[in-house]
């Protein structure tokens, strides 16, 4: 199939993020009380030609630690994603291009299959307008799109490709005035944030092989430098964004005010549960994900749904602490690891409620993704 025949069903992947904020409001119009996933029939949660991954459910047993079993879950879910969606997504099969190939030393190389795919969707963009590729969820596709194939550079090529630089500067080309680009307040935590958005662009400029030193183009320093003036003066919505800053800043200097990676690393620690997790429904209130369209169900979960330690807060604080190389933070991340090694599914994945819905639970790909990469920055097999 060529990009061109390709171009309906990718735009109603990216349209489909605005569309949620009418159907949102009335898929629980009743007023119901949580319905436990438990109870729910079970169904796929990536299925494609030879591949069908079991609904992911906070009762899934517990298992001894394999990561052959997680490896295995973020290939077959990244690919059962594109060959079915045909679409690049936040949640899993931008969420493996941008960790994945940080894994290789551990995994061996990423998949050829996704990044051939995403070369694809950049010449689709290519083909855009500029006003269809600032609309909707674009601008995030485009953001992932880049720093995906930036990872790739980063980690499998060891050099900068024409398909990365291309994308590193059609994705400056749609950046707002501001400093960051528009994304709709429809999917936390991924797609709906500003803030969000601004950090993933970060990780793809400064992932791509020395392509920031090498710029001299004054327009691309100054949008460049928009981005870090953003980032330094835009307050942070909640807690979950001010630990993507920090992660940012380990990255892109200059955004940090006095004291700030300290009073964040502070916030980080203090929120560890007993058990040597984290929650990320302790990252923010119920009205400050996206525009507040999640609070009614995130209000109404149940006690053990927002007391639960989850793989992708878990593994991201972890990435996170380790990368500021704080010495204060060793016994947290000796106990978050610990967390992560007793608390593997049998399917290979951790467990990670959504923040959006009760059913496929697509965050749990960043919960397994997040864990992994945990586990080789602290050397634990």
């Amino acid at each position: 199939m060529s990009p061109v025949d390709r171009k309906l069903p990718t735009m109603k992947c990216f349209v489909a993020c605005a569309i949620s904020l009418i159907t949102v409001s009335v898929c629980r119009a009743d007023n119901d009380p949580e319905i436990p996933v438990e109870a729910a029939e079970p169904e796929a949660q990536y299925e494609s030609a030879g591949i069908r991954i079991p609904a992911a459910m906070a009762n899934e047993p517990i298992a001894t630690l394999s990561v052959d079993k997680a490896a295995a879950y973020l290939e077959h879910g990244a690919a059962a994603w594109t060959r079915e969606k045909q679409c690049i997504s936040c949640h899993t099969n931008g969420t493996y291009l941008f960790i994945r190939p940080a894994l290789t030393s551990t995994l061996g190389p990423p998949s050829e299959e996704i990044r051939d795919f995403f070369v694809e969707q950049l010449a689709e963009f290519q083909e855009f307008t500029d006003e269809t590729r600032r609309g909707g969820a674009n601008p995030a596709g485009l953001i992932y799109l880049a720093s995906g194939l930036a990872q790739w550079d980063a980690y499998v090529s060891k050099e900068i490709s024409r398909e990365t630089d291309t994308a590193l500067k059609l994705m400056l080309s749609i950046q707002q005035e501001n400093g960051t680009w528009g994304v709709p307040d429809c999917w936390p935590p991924f797609e709906s944030s500003p803030y969000q958005t601004a950090t993933m662009a970060v990780m793809a400029l400064t992932a791509a092989p020395n392509w920031l030193d090498s710029v001299s183009d004054n327009a691309v320093k100054k949008q460049i430098e928009q981005l870090r003036s953003y980032l330094r003066h835009t307050a942070p919505v909640h807690d979950y964004a001010r630990v993507l800053k920090l992660w940012t800043s380990t990255r892109f200097g200059g955004i940090m005010k006095d004291n700030e990676g300290q009073q964040i690393i502070s916030m980080l620690l203090q929120k560890q549960r007993p058990d040597g997790g984290w929650n990320i429904r302790d990252f923010a209130q119920p009205e400050e994900w996206g525009s507040g369209n999640r609070a009614e169900k995130l209000r109404e979960e149940s006690a053990a749904a927002k007391s639960a330690s989850d793989g992708h807060m878990t593994g991201l604080a972890l990435i996170v602490l380790h990368e500021t190389e704080t010495a204060d933070s060793t016994a947290a991340e000796q106990r978050g690891i610990a967390w992560i090694k007793s608390n593997q599914r049998e399917s290979g994945r951790w467990w990670t409620r959504s923040l959006n819905t009760e059913d496929a639970h697509y965050i749990t790909f960043s919960g397994t993704a997040y864990p992994l990469l945990a586990l080789q920055l602290l050397d634990q097999k």
